[in-house]
């Protein structure tokens, strides 16, 4: 291997000129894992190998076309599994990316929420403090009539008459 003198940026990666839309691979991937992980393939799955072993051990050895003992199921099956893990992978990773987006968008509405419920709830407190320091109309009424009354009781000490005017 080479040295490099310029070790300032990193090195390139080799790649082997293999290029993907690594989405529209994630799309086929789930679109795998929707089919395997329906009853419908399981239970196609189910009855294509019970004919296959039923074809095996039942017909004579010229009508087998597994002549192991079930080598090429075995095959088959494992071949299977062995593409069909990491695609299930794949998509259960492209499930979580999505899932923590959305924590995340439903954590931030939950803290604007939050924040606008306080405001309002001192805006709230504010209007109940300043209704608060309001005069009602009973209050206004029950002053009005004490006010009358020291009225009445003033011009009684003066020697008027409620009812009489005073004169220039």
């Amino acid at each position: 291997m080479r040295r490099r003198e310029d070790l300032t940026m990193p090195r390139r990666r080799r790649r082997l000129g293999i290029h993907y839309d690594p989405d529209a691979f994630g799309q086929f991937s789930e679109s795998i894992a929707r089919t395997l992980g329906t009853a419908r393939f399981l239970l196609f799955q189910t009855v294509v190998a019970v004919l296959w072993l039923s074809w095996n051990i039942a017909l004579p050895d010229e009508w087998k076309f597994d002549p192991n003992p079930f080598g090429v199921l075995t095959l088959a099956l494992s071949l299977q599994a062995a593409y069909a893990a990491p695609l299930i992978l794949l998509a259960q990773n492209r499930q979580e990316d999505r899932d923590r987006q959305q924590s995340e968008v439903d954590r931030s509405v939950a803290s604007r929420t939050q924040a606008d419920t306080e405001f309002l709830a001192r805006e709230l407190a504010a209007v109940r403090l300043a209704l608060a320091d309001m005069v009602t109309m009973d209050e206004l009424r029950d002053q009005l009539e004490k006010l009358g009354d020291q009225v009445a009781k003033l011009s009684e000490r003066l020697g008027q008459a409620p009812d009489a005017q005073p004169q220039p």
